[in-house]
C-alpha cells in the first residue's frame, strides 16, 4: 500500500493540541523535569512491535514539534505502510526532555490511528476476492477524532462515508418513523436539500426498497440483510442507485457481503472498536 496525502496541519494541530494539554496538566512533567537535565539530548526510534498498517505520523510528529520545534522527526514508514514487528516507524532527535514529554501523546495517537488503518485493511483484504465493493466508515467515531480516523480508514485502503450530519442527507428508520412513512420522509429530504446534496435512504425489506426507487434516491443502504436478500436487492436497484450494506460486518462476513454485488459496505466497528498496534519509542 502506498502512502496518501496527508491532513492539513490546520485539522490536526488542534487535536494533538488539545492532548497535550490534557497530559501536562497544570505543573507539565514533573517526572522528567525533575531527572533530565534542560541540556540533555537523546535520539531514539518509534517501531512497530506487531503486524499492520500506519496512520497517524502526522500527528505524532506534531506531538514532537509543539513541544519543542527542536526535535527532528523522519518519518520512515508512513500512513498506509505495512509493518512488522522490529520495523522503524518514526526517527527522533533532540532535546530529551521534550521527546519524554511528548512520548504518550505521540504514541496514544499513532497507534490508535494505526489500529483504524489496520481493521480497515483487514476487511478491504476480505472483500478484494468477492467483489467491487469498497468498505466505507460511518460516523461512529472518538468524539474529537474524526478527521484523523477517516484519514487513517483512509489509509487502510477503505473509503469514507459522510462526515457529519451537514454533508449528506441519510434518512434513517427513525426518521421514516417521525416523518409517518418513506414518501413522506424523501419528498421533505428532496424539498429541502441543495442541488449538490445527496441524498441515501436506509431500507430493511425488498418492499421497502422498492418503494424507494419508485421516488428516486442517490443511494440505499440496505440495513442487516442475508447475503441472499442482498444479491435480490442490488439487482432491484439495477443500477438506479449506489447500494450500500450494514450490518455485523466482520472480516468473516464480509466476503458474502460483497458477492452479493452491492457497491459500499459500511462498517462501525473499524473506527469505534479497532484495537490499538502496538508500537513503542525506545532510545536509539
Amino acid at each position: 500500500m502506498t502512502d496518501i496525502l496527508p491532513l492539513p496541519r490546520l485539522l490536526v494541530e488542534p487535536i494533538v493540541r488539545a492532548a497535550l494539554v490534557e497530559d501536562l496538566g497544570r505543573a507539565g512533567d514533573i517526572t522528567t523535569d525533575s531527572i533530565v537535565p534542560p541540556g540533555e539530548r537523546m535520539a531514539g526510534v518509534i517501531a512497530a512491535r506487531q503486524d499492520g498498517v500506519i496512520s497517524g505520523t502526522d500527528a505524532a510528529a506534531i506531538a514532537f514539534a509543539l513541544v519543542d520545534p527542536e526535535v527532528a522527526v523522519t518519518v520512515e514508514r508512513g500512513d498506509g505502510a505495512r509493518v512488522a514487528p522490529g520495523d522503524v516507524v518514526l526517527r527522533l532527535e533532540g532535546p530529551a526532555r521534550a521527546i519524554l514529554t511528548a512520548e504518550r501523546v505521540a504514541l496514544n495517537l499513532l497507534c490508535r490511528l494505526s489500529g483504524v488503518a489496520t481493521a480497515t485493511n483487514s476487511l478491504v483484504e476480505a472483500a478484494r476476492p468477492h467483489g467491487k465493493a469498497s468498505i466505507v466508515c460511518t460516523r461512529k467515531t472518538t468524539p474529537g477524532l474524526r478527521s484523523l480516523e477517516k484519514h487513517a480508514v483512509r489509509a487502510g485502503g477503505g473509503s469514507n462515508h459522510r462526515f457529519g450530519l451537514d454533508d449528506a442527507v441519510l434518512i434513517k428508520d427513525n426518521h421514516i418513523a417521525v416523518a409517518g412513512g418513506v414518501r413522506p420522509a424523501i419528498e421533505r429530504a428532496k424539498a429541502r436539500a441543495g442541488h449538490l446534496v445527496k441524498i441515501e435512504c436506509e431500507v430493511d425489506t425488498l418492499r421497502q426498497l422498492e418503494e424507494v426507487l419508485a421516488l428516486g434516491v442517490d443511494a440505499v443502504l440496505l440495513d442487516n440483510m442475508e447475503p441472499a436478500i442482498l444479491a435480490r436487492a442490488v439487482a432491484m436497484i439495477d443500477g438506479r442507485a449506489l447500494s450500500e450494506a450494514s450490518g455485523r460486518i466482520n472480516a468473516q462476513t464480509v466476503g458474502a457481503v460483497a458477492a452479493s454485488g452491492v457497491d459500499l459496505i459500511s462498517c462501525g466497528w473499524i473506527t469505534h472498536s479497532a484495537a490499538i498496534i502496538d508500537l513503542g519509542l525506545d532510545a536509539a
